[in-house]
């Protein structure tokens, strides 16, 4: 496994780490999930040197949560650095235009939350707590600069990062500017390169950690998906993958199909490109079979992507805007 510094906070995270929404299921998750395949996958992910796992209140409501904290008790023999967010008090994403922090994030809900991801975690403190929706008219506002140096001071938290909402990666640079961000938790992967335009520039600039997600495209990227791909009720992508969606999804992933080379697969390539980029801090895909952590891990420390494939998949960026189906 490689490692790389995560901005200013200075640890050394592996690069490929772990999202842990569909591992927890639960409402408004991925079906499918078996607690007893998901710590095996966490065990062995461990073993295999990832140390950065990310996770949610949210995810199974606070179920992905105390899986993590059940394996940071289970394995003091390793290391791990974990990432939790705090879901917006109105449930609601993405957040809108005109959203006022203290009425998404309240002070008091704030507290509650950071004590309640804190027990399901087993710890005093937290190494990176994430804000779940943001909005940068927020920047500068008072109530989430002052929680921030409070949770800091008081040792509750080491590190603050936002999850900026789906396909609006500008989204957040005003509140990297103010200094108070460590990490920035965005969708970058073959299709999603608008990162690269300003934010990248921006966390470079200010040394702040780059988190990238849905590095297969909720799974598109994966090559598995068809159009006539179903979901069972109460799973996640059937609200996402609307026929609108899933066809356009499942066109451009094949026309990348003829690209992938001899000796590897579409996830690889998907994979292998957002870590050409050293912008990137570490990438976290979802793993819920063993299969899926031997696999994305492996992905770690193989040579680059020759040049040719690099411009090829570079031309394969799709620009979306989000719409009432994105979340």
């Amino acid at each position: 496994m490689k490692y790389n510094t995560f901005g200013r906070l200075g640890w050394q995270i592996s690069e490929v780490g772990y999202g842990m929404w569909g591992i927890a299921g639960g409402e408004g998750g991925w079906t499918g999930a078996d607690d007893n395949i998901g710590m095996k996958c966490l065990n062995l992910a461990l073993d295999k040197g990832c140390n950065f796992f990310d996770t949610a209140w949210i995810y199974g409501r606070g179920h992905s949560e105390k899986m993590l904290g059940r394996l940071k008790a289970e394995r003091t023999d390793k290391t791990m650095f974990i990432a939790s967010k705090i879901a917006p008090k109105n449930r609601v994403w993405p957040s809108k235009r005109g959203d006022r922090f203290d009425d998404i994030f309240p002070q008091d809900y704030l507290w509650q939350s950071l004590e309640t991801s804190c027990k399901n975690l087993g710890v005093d403190c937290i190494d990176l707590m994430q804000f779940h929706v943001w909005e940068d008219s927020w920047a500068n506002e008072d109530g989430w600069l002052r929680i921030t140096e409070e949770w800091k001071s008081q040792g509750l938290v080491k590190g603050i990062g936002l999850s900026l909402n789906r396909w609006e990666p500008w989204n957040g640079i005003e509140a990297v500017k103010t200094g108070m961000v460590d990490a920035i938790q965005v969708i970058y992967n073959i299709f999603d390169q608008a990162p690269e335009d300003e934010l990248f520039p921006v966390c470079r600039e200010h040394n702040v950690g780059v988190i990238a997600r849905v590095p297969f495209d909720e799974g598109t990227l994966t090559g598995t998906l068809t159009k006539d791909s179903t979901w069972p009720e109460g799973d996640w992508r059937n609200s996402y993958f609307v026929p609108e969606n899933l066809e356009a999804s499942v066109e451009h992933a094949e026309a990348l199909r003829p690209l992938i080379p001899a000796d590897s697969s579409m996830p690889e390539m998907a994979l292998r490109f957002i870590l050409e980029n050293r912008d990137v801090t570490t990438v976290i895909p979802g793993m819920r079979q063993i299969r899926h952590v031997e696999a994305n891990l492996s992905v770690s420390g193989l040579p680059p992507l020759n040049a040719d494939l690099m411009e090829a998949l570079r031309a394969h960026r799709w620009d979306r805007k989000p719409t009432e189906w994105s979340q």
